[in-house]
């Protein structure tokens, strides 16, 4: 009976016309190593590697996303080795430094096995191959500022379900002056934890015909499916009877609705923009978003939030808007250890401007409202559990009537769009918690407090004075 193998063709894949590559070069070279390409990766490399009539690159971005431990590395692998074979500058970026560090040693190995000499720098963190007279590569992990005032032909956006706007900003650049620039992203789609948005946005731009120059190839499913079906786990896993095994795949299942979406998004390959489990989706999240500050009045209402884990201190401010619906967003989030002296010292700078602060959390507030009435601060408000309640449902009604509005926070928007309601008392009150225990509540709950200070409590008149 022959063995069956995942599919080796994509569910999705865009690709320019193209006559010439040099993908068969490049696989030649890879498998003189003793390593054998499969069939999906031959198709993904051929089509990176394409040329145009000029001789460039067809694709200048090219994106790919294929589940966890199918071989998406060996890819880069293949293309990086050519590229020093050819006398490119490569950087080679990832999100975690062992990522970027093992991405080192597995093409360090493939030079070692062809008998390449080469020079080597093995500092995790700063790790450098670089061939005489050839090509060179350089793996990082990803900053805010990495890479500015580099100069490279390739880059590599491995782990790229993390990859953020200010690492594209900063890396943008760094291929301006290459005659036959590439970048190469890869990775599994984002999770409701993943702090990228890059990666998702170029696949949503590639499937409309958007991005010039620009190919994409993804195995996935198109909605939630059922994590038992392993027809699915073919048709997504092109390596699943190849290197991965059923048993392998059959370990990732599990009961609970978060490991569902988990091997959904994992193991199937599914896009999603929000959490099907959140009590606020990330669609109505998204129609609060302004893209510039309104016009505000009146007084500014500030919510404080002590998180529960007693760690950190999350601080957010609303105002009310001229046409009617309160803007708000989160100031900062403070650890514990640091102490309130940044939270007194801001109060102090806005204490002319504001007419409430709310401070929630029974870890810290009689601590802080102590030290407000110390430094002569007013204006203090310690919640009942009743208006904790009030606040909680202010906060959604607002969201749903379109009266509430903030700029893009990304932190603040993976916790609203993955939250979940907790009872609160036994006359249907509620309060919202993180369904992932690695996100901070306290941030939205900050904000909720705000935004119902500035529902709650009125603007003080201006005093009139009459003889």
């Amino acid at each position: 009976m022959k063995q069956r193998i995942g599919s080796q063709k994509p569910t999705v894949r865009i690709a320019l016309p193209y006559s010439r590559t040099d993908g068969k070069d490049a696989i030649d070279l890879y498998e003189l190593t003793g390593q054998t390409v499969m069939e999906w990766q031959k198709l993904i490399i051929r089509d990176i590697l394409a040329r145009n009539r000029d001789g460039l690159w067809a694709h200048t971005r090219y994106g790919y996303e294929v589940p966890r431990q199918n071989g998406k590395g060996e890819i880069l692998a293949i293309r990086e080795l050519y590229g020093l074979a050819i006398g490119e500058r490569i950087l080679h970026t990832a999100h975690l430094v062992q990522t970027a560090h093992k991405a080192f040693e597995r093409l360090e190995g493939l030079l070692d096995k062809l008998g390449i000499e080469y020079r080597s720098i093995k500092a995790k963190g700063q790790e450098l191959i670089e061939i005489t007279d050839g090509g060179r590569v350089e793996f990082r992990t990803r900053t805010a500022k990495g890479g500015l005032g580099e100069s490279y032909d390739l880059v590599i956006i491995d782990e790229a379900q993390e990859y953020q706007t200010d690492h594209e900003t900063a890396l943008l650049y760094v291929i301006a002056a290459s005659r036959n620039p590439q970048i190469i992203m890869t990775g599994t789609p984002p999770t409701p934890i993943s702090s990228g948005t890059v990666f998702r946005d170029y696949r949503e731009e590639v499937l409309k015909g958007g991005k010039k120059d620009s190919g994409w190839a993804e195995w996935s499913v198109e909605e939630m499916s059922d994590i038992q079906d392993r027809d699915l786990w073919y048709r997504t896993n092109p390596s699943l009877g190849i290197r991965l095994t059923e048993r392998t795949v059959e370990a990732e299942l599990g009961e609970t609705d978060a490991k569902k979406i988990d091997f959904n998004i994992q193991r199937l390959g599914l896009w999603i923009r929000e959490n099907q489990q959140s009590a606020i989706l990330q669609s109505d999240w998204d129609r609060t978003l302004v893209h510039r500050i309104p016009e505000l009045t009146g007084k500014i209402y500030v919510g404080i939030k002590y998180a529960k884990t007693g760690d950190s201190i999350s601080v957010a401010v609303a105002v009310k808007t001229k046409d009617g619906r309160i803007f708000t967003e989160v100031v900062k989030r403070i650890m514990v250890r640091d102490g309130i002296d940044w939270i007194l010292s801001f109060l102090e700078k806005i204490k002319k401007k504001t007419n409430k602060v709310v401070i929630d959390g029974a870890n810290g507030q009689k601590i802080l409202a102590d030290a407000m009435k110390e430094h002569k601060l007013k204006g203090c408000v310690l919640p009942k559990v009743a208006d904790v309640i009030n606040a909680n449902a202010t906060f959604e009604k607002l969201i749903f009537e379109g009266k509430l509005c903030r700029m893009e926070q990304p932190s603040l928007t993976r916790v609203v769009t993955n939250c979940s309601k907790r009872q609160i008392g036994s006359n249907g009150g509620f309060g919202y918690q993180a369904i992932y225990a690695d996100m901070d509540v306290s941030l939205m709950d900050s904000v909720i407090f705000a935004t119902w200070a500035a529902q709650q409590f009125p603007d003080p008149k201006p005093q009139k004075i009459s003889y």
